[in-house]
């Protein structure tokens, strides 16, 4: 069950925060430049630095949603990072997820995680039904785990019960992006990236345990 009171104090720091804008764009610029770097992944040193990597990850969500202003480029990005996972294409693909197309459906914390995972157990080959099928049972472990952390798995939802206390649907008009803005929604909301990315990082770490 979420704990809201919890989440909201999250929230409050996040308004708070002073975020360091020039480090974020230059780490940024460089993914942007040269790509996601290519990784080996070592099984002992994850496993050994799974906390401090869940953290890392966790907070670089919040901070590429706060740079880019969008949630699902935020949650998949961090994560694609730090497991050196597809490519700059795929974040440019996630532009018009946030809220599911704006439309108020799906948070993009889900579907930025899905598409983490989707990268780390799929497969190239259309016919891989295995990968494919362990694609599915990765989400399978992903979706009740943030519904279960956030309340819900629906933008709107998450809105008025953890963030702002209402949905204040911003891509409504412009009217409702300036409402938005101005209620520190671009930092409060990376609240959903963070908690999203940490949880497909965590579903791909135990698949190593």
């Amino acid at each position: 069950m979420a704990d809201y009171e919890a989440l909201k104090t999250r929230v409050q720091e996040l308004a708070e925060r002073v975020w360091d804008v020039p480090a974020i764009e230059a780490r940024f610029k460089k993914l942007a430049a040269e790509g996601i770097p290519r990784k080996t992944l070592d099984r002992n040193e994850i496993l050994a630095n799974k906390q401090e990597i869940l953290d890392r990850v966790q907070r670089r969500a919040e901070e590429y949603n706060f740079l880019g202003r969008n949630c699902p480029k935020g949650t998949a990005l961090s994560v694609m990072e730090e497991l050196g996972l597809g490519n700059m294409e795929i974040i440019k693909a996630l532009s018009p997820f946030p809220g599911f197309g704006g439309t108020g459906w799906m948070c993009g914390g889900v579907t930025g995680g899905l598409i983490a995972l989707g990268l780390y157990f799929g497969s190239d080959d259309m016919l891989d039904h295995e990968h494919n099928g362990a694609t599915i049972m990765a989400a399978r472990k992903f979706m009740p785990r943030f519904e279960e952390e956030l309340g819900s798995v629906l933008c709107p939802k998450i809105q008025e019960d953890v963030i702002f206390g209402r949905y204040m649907d911003p891509a409504a008009s412009e009217e409702n992006m300036e409402a938005f803005a101005k209620a520190k929604g671009f930092e409060k909301c990376g609240l959903v990236p963070g908690i999203g990315a940490r949880l497909a990082t965590e579903i791909i770490i135990e698949s190593l345990e």
